[in-house]
Order: structure tokens, then C-alpha cells, then sequence
């Protein structure tokens, strides 16, 4: 009988985490090797896929948008938990750990598909984002005007395999160190209360 409750409650307890509503958010915040090694760590985070959101070609190769003819932008596609971690939090973080003031650029990254970027998923997530970008622009939080685009979502394709999780991969290549690593610290020191507990 014992056995049988404690088979129930395991059953009950797995349907329960599978049914969880997760959500997706699709950012652009320069190059996707930083903002997937900032997401990695946030908690309530479930995955983070680099890869290309924005243009009008299908299945773009790194390349292409490197040549900047494919019109896509450097995303990271972020499945997370709202129950953890709110979409308010997932740009909270975005808006800390890139400068949404550099018009189609990140530091010596330049080009369209360095641009800042929210491909929102629903209307939700757009009233969100354009709400926290008018409070950033009232509070003067930046010295120049956040350029961030506000476009609704149409597609993701996920970059080649190289550039998943690259930055743990490849933390002594000197980009990932001068530049990959400073963007993590900074996540690191301003949101430490929201990292995952290894």
C-alpha cells in the first residue's frame, strides 16, 4: 500500500514538470558567444541555443550573416521558466550586460548582425519590452537613446555546432577572454542573487 502511494506521488510530481509552461525569449546583444555564456548562468534558464533571427534567408550559414546578406541578426534563443525567472528579468539582464545605445555594433564587433534586438514572442513580451525601454529612457539610464529593435518574431535557426556553449569550450582563445569573460563578470557581480546554484 506504502509502495503504491509513493509510485502515485512520483507519478503526480512528474506529470507536474513536465506539463510546465516554459517560454522562449530571442535576444540580440552583440555576439551570441557572450550572450549565451551570460544566460547559461541565470536561474530559471532551461536552454540557450546561439543562432540567427531577423533576415530573409532560410537556414543561414555564419558566414552569410557575417557578410551581412542574409539581413539576421546574432541571437541567443532562451528557453526559460517564468515561474523562476520572468521575461522582465530575462531583459533586465539584457539591457545590464550590452550597450543598447550602439547602433549595429558591440565594442570592434560592427556590422547589422551585431545590432540589439528583442524578437518578441508574444504581445506580452512586446508591451514588456517596449514598457522597460521608455522607463530606461526616463530614468536617463543610458548618456545617449537605446536603439534596441522591437520586432515580432518569425524565425530561429540555430547556429553550426561550433558555437554552442563556445565560450566554456574555449575560455583561453583571447576574444573569449578579453571579451567574452568581462560581459560574464559583470553578470556575475550585478545579478549574483539570480545565478544558477552549482
Amino acid at each position: 500500500m506504502k509502495k503504491n502511494i509513493i509510485i502515485l506521488l512520483l507519478l503526480i510530481f512528474s506529470t507536474e514538470i513536465m506539463g510546465k509552461e516554459l517560454e522562449k525569449a530571442t535576444l540580440g546583444g552583440g555576439c551570441f558567444w557572450c550572450t549565451e555564456a551570460v544566460y547559461l548562468q541565470l536561474n530559471g534558464v532551461v536552454d540557450v541555443k546561439p543562432g540567427y533571427s531577423g533576415g530573409h534567408v532560410k537556414n543561414p550559414s555564419y558566414k552569410e550573416v557575417c557578410n551581412e546578406t542574409t539581413g539576421h541578426a546574432e541571437v541567443v534563443q532562451i528557453t526559460f521558466d517564468p515561474e523562476i525567472v520572468s521575461f522582465s528579468e530575462i531583459l533586465e539582464v539584457f539591457f545590464v550586460t550590452h550597450d543598447p545605445t550602439s547602433l549595429n555594433r558591440q565594442g570592434n564587433d560592427v556590422g547589422t548582425q551585431y545590432r540589439s534586438a528583442i524578437f518578441y514572442h508574444s504581445e506580452k513580451q512586446k508591451q514588456t519590452a517596449l514598457e522597460i525601454i521608455k522607463e530606461l529612457e526616463k530614468e536617463k539610464a543610458y548618456d545617449k537613446p537605446i536603439v534596441t529593435e522591437v520586432t515580432a518574431f518569425s524565425a530561429f535557426y540555430v547556429a553550426e555546432d561550433y558555437h554552442i556553449n563556445y565560450f566554456a569550450r574555449n575560455k583561453n582563445q583571447p576574444y573569449c577572454q578579453y571579451v567574452v569573460a568581462p560581459k560574464v563578470e559583470k553578470f556575475k557581480k550585478v545579478f549574483k542573487d539570480k545565478m544558477k546554484v552549482k
